[in-house]
């Protein structure tokens, strides 16, 4: 059974369906219909799914469950490259679908989808890396084992702003370490997650292990965080959302793994290389238009190089390339998600300058005819005190605040109610070793952009989050412990 129907005239996908036990299932609820945000143009409609869908596809999961868990690792690890190699022969029209419906610029798209194969990959190869401990015992005779096991069926419920790759980095854990799990998609980006199904129903993967239900999150969402038999829910976006997740599932005691957003510092110090501190900056500005709850959200500029960092700053933000990355693949960055976020960081920006910022580049809505497509914006004079400084933009916006030493800088830093990632830029040890110490945030980069590896762990504080993903510290958050005692 084809999972979607395409227009006769030009092969455009219309509609998709559920993936539920290893087949496609129509939602029976109606759809949610998906937009270019460049353009405006419609895109596809895809399931908006009830309550019921949800319970359909929990229960697929938790059947599929024990027998997926009784396979040897190494084995699971199989079925995962097998998702990774379809991936990669999908690459082209996936970063397309991804630009099309998310705006990112397509070579961006491009690596995420490189980086989603690498990471299911990279995850597979725990598969013989999965280790207890043998801990010692009080008692003569007596060892005592710690094993690490599943939990059972998870929830991974993604953002807009790298909706593929999010599929991935909360698949791939949970499968290799004998979990099954249910997706479900974010309502902007959900075009996607159906074609990684597509993909998945062309391997063998067990049936049930695997499923994706689309729809809000008022209804799916919702459902699934209060859902008696997930062991765990692990949710990318707001901290709004994020409360209410926890909430939810305080009610079944269910485990809550979240990554909620971060207003990132960038400490540029006087010894730092101010081009290279600039190009970092303004490049983790720019990614994705700004919509990355881990790149640069405000900047500390010691006041003996305010004015030429801001010099360079300005210059490459007025140099930054934007509009329809589908129209011009030549661009450093695409439209906003929608039109609230659009009117959100316009009236973000308005704020700031009644508050006494000033915009030096930038500041307004692009006028491109259609789309929600904001200019590269640069606001100085900020204070400590402003919510330009103290609340996520999420929107090709940076401001900078002049500082007096890196001991003032550390201080406003932490001053936050997140505490995603940082940054600094020094060219002295010192003063990077004292930033990396005293900072209160998941990552620090030291003279470099704010890109995470797969290889790392990737957690925050604070509001940004609880819990975190990647690395074998990653795979832990989708394990239990199970400790033996034997005594012979």
């Amino acid at each position: 059974m084809n999972q979607h129907i395409q227009n006769s005239a030009d092969g455009r996908v219309e509609s998709y369906r559920n993936f539920i036990d290893g087949r496609f299932s129509e939602a029976q609820s109606g759809s949610v219909e998906v937009f270019n945000p460049a353009t405006q143009e419609f895109l596809a409609a895809t399931p908006n799914s009830s309550e019921a869908a949800v319970d359909e596809a929990v229960a697929a999961a938790k059947r599929a469950q024990p027998g997926w868990e009784r396979l040897p690792a190494i084995q699971r690890a199989g079925y995962l490259r097998q998702i990774s190699a379809k991936i990669r022969g999908a690459r082209d029209r996936l970063a397309e679908i991804i630009t099309r419906e998310q705006g990112k610029v397509l070579g961006l798209a491009r690596v995420e989808v490189d980086f989603t194969a690498d990471y299911i990959d990279y995850m597979a190869e725990w598969a013989r890396r999965i280790e207890g401990e043998i801990i010692p015992s009080d008692r003569p005779g007596e060892s005592i084992f710690l094993m690490r096991k599943p939990i059972g069926v998870t929830a991974g419920i993604l953002p807009w702003n790298f909706p593929f790759f999010l599929i991935a980095r909360k698949l791939a854990p949970a499968l290799l370490t004998g979990n099954t799990i249910v997706i479900k998609p974010s309502e902007e980006t959900p075009i996607n997650a159906f074609e990684f199904a597509r993909l998945v129903a062309e391997t063998n993967l067990p049936a049930g292990v695997f499923n994706l239900v689309g729809g809000t999150g008022a209804t799916v969402g919702a459902h699934l965080t209060q859902h008696a038999d997930i062991g765990l829910i692990s949710f990318t976006g707001s901290v709004p959302t994020g409360i209410r997740i926890m909430q939810a599932a305080a009610q079944n005691l269910t485990r809550v793994n979240l990554e909620l957003g971060g207003k990132a510092p960038a400490i540029v110090l006087a010894d730092a290389d101010l081009d290279l501190a600039a190009t970092a900056i303004v490049a983790s500005r720019v990614i994705n238009t700004g919509q990355v709850c881990n790149c640069a959200e405000r900047v500390y500029a010691d006041k003996s190089i305010a004015d030429s960092l801001i010099e360079n700053i300005a210059a490459k933000m007025k140099a930054t390339r934007y509009g329809d990355p589908m129209k011009d693949h030549d661009l450093d960055m695409g439209p906003l998600i929608n039109a609230a976020g659009l009117a959100k960081v316009s009236a973000m920006v308005s704020r700031a300058q009644e508050q006494g910022g000033d915009v030096i580049v930038g500041g307004k809505v692009a006028d491109l005819g259609a789309g929600h497509h904001y200019e590269p914006t640069l606001i100085i004079g900020c204070r400590a005190d402003m919510e330009i400084m103290r609340k996520e933009i999420f929107g090709p916006v940076l401001p900078i605040q002049t500082i007096d030493g890196l001991d003032e800088a550390i201080a406003l830093s932490n001053d936050s109610d997140y505490g995603l990632t940082s940054s600094i830029y020094t060219r002295d040890l010192s003063s990077a070793m004292r930033a990396i110490q005293q900072l209160k945030f998941g990552e620090t980069y030291v003279n470099r952009e704010n890109f995470e590896a797969m290889q790392g762990f990737h957690a925050g504080r604070r509001k940004s989050g609880i819990g975190g993903a990647d690395g074998k510290h990653g795979l832990h958050e989708y394990m239990e412990t199970h400790v033996a005692y034997i005594k012979v």
